[in-house]
């Protein structure tokens, strides 16, 4: 309901920044771009989580929400600088550019605004319940902020005269783009990157598992993100020489329960490999520390 709403305003304040020659309906239409590739990134992906992983893609399609966030991202970024340049233009550089009809741009404006206001009570009943709709809520929230500077734009102009100050409102929307733009696809980035999940001190992790009883000690400890809320570590786990394997089964145990409960970041999927006291391979050298 949300992405029909965006699309149709979308493809409406794009005609109508056509029409008007408005910078700031141009660069609220540019917003509600990346407001749809977060909302079909949402959609899409809650869509196909649904399929069952399978032998060529093991881990279904979760990773799919993060290239499209980094798609968005580069989009939203592009549409920001290109903004600021353009209002700096238009201020500064003698290319100022009068709005052909201010009361059509109000109109587009007041549109906006209800749809962001419309999608706003959709999602806020289920904002909580997954890492989806919290990011689907948080960019129409952000997008509303455009909406109500192309009608201040509208007013002031109407009011004034003043046609500089679609421009000022062009590069104000701009400035509220830019810092998401950087943030969304920093994150996209730390995912592609397999970063560690932020929040997670993996020392902390490698001290916490090492006093687990029967555990000697912990090496080629890694930890990454699929996708969000899909956080997932992996380690090979030195255990006493005459660990039984029912000893080695509570080991494994306790080394689950930890990651799911001891940190600030629980991870639910975890690989270990548990290795007897003394024992290598000959691709041991290979092996991170």
């Amino acid at each position: 309901m949300t992405l029909t709403l965006t699309g149709t305003v979308f493809v409406a304040e794009v005609v109508g920044a056509v029409i008007t020659g408005s910078l700031a309906l141009l660069v609220d239409a540019g917003h509600m771009l990346t407001d749809m590739s977060v909302l079909i990134a949402s959609t899409v992906t809650a869509m196909l989580m649904r399929r069952k992983p399978s032998n060529s893609r093991t881990w279904g399609w979760a990773r799919l929400e993060v290239l499209t966030a980094a798609c968005g991202a580069l989009v939203l970024l592009v549409v920001g600088v290109y903004a600021l340049a353009e209002a700096g233009m238009r201020l500064f550089g003698g290319r100022a550019e009068a709005v052909q009809d201010v009361g059509l741009l109000l109109f587009f404006g007041i549109l906006g605004l209800s749809a962001n206001v419309g999608s706003i009570f959709i999602l806020a009943s289920q904002r909580a319940d997954n890492m989806n709709m919290k990011a689907a809520f948080l960019e129409v929230m952000n997008d509303a902020l455009g909406s109500v500077a192309v009608v201040i734009s509208a007013v002031v102009m109407m009011s004034t005269g003043w046609d500089g100050f679609d421009a000022v409102a062009g590069g104000l929307i701009a400035l509220l783009m830019i810092p998401r733009a950087v943030l969304l696809l920093r994150n996209a980035v730390r995912v592609l990157l397999e970063e560690t999940p932020e929040g997670l001190d993996l020392d902390a992790v490698r001290r916490h598992m090492e006093n687990v009883p029967r555990v000697v000690a912990v090496h080629d400890l890694h930890a990454s993100t699929v996708s969000t809320g899909m956080p997932i570590l992996m380690a090979h786990v030195v255990v006493e020489r005459d660990t039984t394997m029912e000893q080695a089964t509570e080991v494994l145990r306790q080394l689950q329960d930890c990651l799911r409960e001891h940190f600030p970041v629980s991870v639910p999927h975890t690989t270990f490999q548990i290795e007897p006291e003394g024992y290598s391979t000959p691709s041991a050298e290979q092996l991170h520390r």
